[in-house]
């Protein structure tokens, strides 16, 4: 039976139902996001490419803190008045609204809403807020006030750890060999990773045998 690949990694336990592994990738945006009691002036930015665990960690903070977590795509005038009365406050993907007025309009007020009451307000988005391209001067003076906190592309520990994870949720035995020319040749994010591992268990299922570094290969050059 080949050996399982242990990565001695910590982790804590995201919405109950997903463990978030800590690494060199992530580990100054986690210390950030624990220490949101001293944030200045009770508002953070985390960013970080697509992938990288933004909303992984967003649902972490939120569960901490008894936060609301909305898109800002998603935001509607409705939602307004009980959002600014949240004890605390996540919006995603903040960067996506830039140049959508009322949208931005509409996160300003909620921004202000929860400054005055000093309740945390965590935004998120992909780049620095300074190349978001928010159009409404107020809302691009506020945010550029917040904390910054970035979180780097998950690193070979964290991907092989996820995909660890993931295969033993699934009863699914992966050798270190399969693991290590993954985390090469994977696209780096956690997406993909579930992904790969979703077909490989598929796989398994199927062919009655467990996964090799040629079926990794096949899936990455788009066969099954």
């Amino acid at each position: 039976m080949p050996q399982q690949l242990i990565f001695d990694l910590p982790f804590r336990t995201a919405m109950g139902r997903a463990d978030f592994f800590v690494s060199a990738a992530n580990t100054v945006a986690v210390r950030g996001i624990d220490a949101w009691r001293d944030w200045p002036l009770a508002k953070m930015v985390l960013i970080g490419p697509q992938g990288a665990g933004k909303t992984h960690l967003a649902h972490v903070w939120a569960e901490e803190t008894g936060a609301a977590l909305r898109s800002a795509c998603a935001l509607g005038e409705a939602d307004l008045p009980a959002l600014a009365e949240a004890p605390a406050l996540a919006i995603e993907g903040v960067d996506r609204i830039a140049g959508d007025r009322a949208a931005e309009t509409r996160v300003f007020h909620l921004h202000n809403a929860l400054a005055q009451r000093q309740a945390p307000l965590l935004l998120t988005g992909r780049a620095a807020p300074a190349r978001w391209g928010i159009t409404l001067p107020d809302l691009a003076s506020r945010i550029a006030q917040a904390g910054l906190l970035c979180l780097q592309a998950p690193d070979d520990s964290l991907l092989g750890a996820v995909m660890v994870n993931l295969a033993q949720d699934r009863q699914l035995q992966l050798s270190p060999a399969v693991v290590s020319y993954t985390v090469r040749h994977v696209e780096r994010s956690f997406a993909a990773i579930q992904n790969l591992v979703n077909v490989l268990d598929a796989r398994a299922l199927r062919t009655g045998k467990s996964p090799s570094t040629a079926d990794v290969k096949a899936i990455l050059a788009g066969g099954d």
